[in-house]
């Protein structure tokens, strides 16, 4: 009877401990940090439309809730209307990409300067932690030394 339960027990401590590495890294490795001051992207011609549509449907429909109810019929009317009617509407993004590619341009020339102090700020912080480390090991030894 002890094989038998010390192999289930095994079984189940090696699945769990197997699972819980894997998620982990799977997180870690998945995503990059993001950069809080990269410029957003812009809105496309229809997200255009939705912003001036929503504001329409809300006064027109005062009582609705629902925002699937405002998308679907936001919808509906992008799909309904002619490539004309569409024009001030796709004319809008793509003056809004234009400054997107401007701000994005000066960003990434930030980011090929800025590095540089950036990474002398985070050697400088890594050496006050290293001795902040070495205090705390110091000051642990008195103590063991006095007993």
């Amino acid at each position: 009877m002890k094989g038998g339960k010390s192999k289930s027990e095994a079984k189940s401590s090696r699945l769990a401990v197997s699972k819980k590495p894997t998620k982990a890294a799977g997180k870690k490795a998945g995503k990059a940090a993001k950069d809080p001051n990269k410029p957003k992207r812009p809105a496309s011609a229809f997200f255009v439309f939705m912003e001036e549509f929503r504001e329409q449907y809300k006064k027109e429909h005062p009582k609705n809730k629902s925002v699937a109810a405002v998308g679907k019929a936001g919808g509906e009317k992008w799909k309904s209307m002619s490539e004309a009617d569409k024009a001030p509407y796709v004319a809008k993004a793509e003056k809004r990409k234009a400054d997107y590619e401007k701000e994005l341009k000066s960003y990434n020339k930030r980011q090929a300067e800025g590095p540089k102090a950036d990474d002398e700020e985070e050697s400088e912080k890594s050496m006050s932690e290293v001795n902040d480390e070495d205090d705390d090991e110091e000051g642990s030894g008195d103590e063991d030394d006095d007993e």
